[in-house]
């Protein structure tokens, strides 16, 4: 085996603050260095392994979240919520999480029964089962209070595969909502900032979402939920790895007035904000009026709608098309606008 770090050191001596997820810095580390020594690593939200007959989807996520409680949701229901859309990303039921506390020492008790509390009411919404776990605690001052590791397991349910692999020529890009409001929830409560109108996380369980269009033929291409680094970052992780360009219209892609406003005031482009109950899938074009249909129908995809299609093949990119019909490359952040926001 060879041990040669990948990554040349040199210009990576430490690890930063940037590489907190969602921009070109940690797709990097990812590729290059855990990737590299860890080869079976899927390029999914969650790994499809074969179990005699059985196709189960398997995922683990950190949450480090900072405040642990916040407009719309907290660290423990955040947990649960994000490891059930990774499995459903992959197509898949979720059926069972394990979830493991980090607790630092002073931590009120109080505080840990409310976030446990909120993680059996979201197990309970998401119809899966915390069955294992683990609690560890650190000395004072090292453990900011709580961080959650959570993994998850569920039963494929596609016939097709999910993956970036899938993803054409033609292809019609979909998202089921408006976007940037987890990451600006997270913000503002960090900050104890207030706007006129209050802002929320939107976390939800997507698992109902996707389950819905398999069972009515609708085959998926390609899914991504739309964390850390937003829209962007997920739009270029399918492009990279589909070796495709994806165009947008930026008009149509659906962002609250408030959101909007308040990321103008604050520097931030909301396509790159992390949502918790958002996300983007690739089908063909003659399924196009029937996903939309389908999503349209729940409370968390009642703003669906098509925001852009899969243009040439051959090189990766993401280019928008904007009002005036100026079409410009949309490329990653090198770090992160908002870190400590999952």
């Amino acid at each position: 085996m060879d041990l040669t770090c990948p990554l040349p050191l040199q210009d990576y001596p430490y690890v930063l603050l940037a590489h907190g997820g969602g921009g070109r810095l940690m797709q990097q580390l990812i590729d290059r260095l855990f990737r590299a020594a860890f080869t079976s690593v899927a390029n999914h939200d969650a790994a499809v392994l074969s179990l005699g007959g059985d196709r189960l989807a398997f995922t683990t996520d950190s949450y480090v979240v900072n405040p642990l409680f916040f407009p719309g949701g907290d660290i423990g229901e955040l947990a649960v919520n994000g490891t059930v859309n990774d499995l459903a990303m992959a197509g898949a039921r979720p059926l069972y999480l394990s979830v493991g506390f980090i607790l630092e020492e002073g931590l009120p008790m109080a505080t840990l029964w409310r976030v446990v509390q909120s993680m059996a009411r979201a197990a309970e919404r998401a119809q899966v089962a915390i069955v294992t776990g683990d609690t560890k605690v650190v000395d004072r001052g090292k453990g900011d209070g709580m961080f959650i590791n959570t993994a998850g397991i569920g039963r494929v349910e596609t016939r097709e595969p999910i993956a970036p692999d899938r993803v054409q020529v033609g292809d019609v890009a979909i998202i089921n909502g408006d976007l940037g409001r987890h990451g600006l929830a997270v913000m503002l409560a960090r900050d104890a900032l207030e706007f006129e109108s209050p802002i929320e996380s939107d976390t939800a369980p997507l698992a109902e979402l996707v389950l819905a269009l398999l069972e009515n033929d609708i085959q998926p291409h390609m899914l991504r939920d739309l964390t850390r680094g937003g829209l962007v970052a997920s739009l270029h992780e399918t492009a990279t790895a589909a070796r495709v360009t994806i165009e947008i219209d930026e008009p149509v892609i659906p962002v609250r007035e408030d959101v909007a406003g308040a990321c103008e005031i604050l520097g931030f482009d909301p396509l790159y904000v992390a949502n918790e109950g958002r996300f983007v899938v690739f089908v063909a074009e003659n399924q196009v009026d029937r996903t939309l249909e389908i999503l349209r129908r729940f409370e968390v995809g009642a703003g669906a709608v098509e925001i852009g299609r899969v243009t040439a093949a051959g090189s990766a990119g993401v280019v928008a098309r904007t009002a005036l019909g100026i079409r410009r490359p949309i490329d990653l952040l090198s770090g992160e606008q908002l870190p400590r926001i999952c």
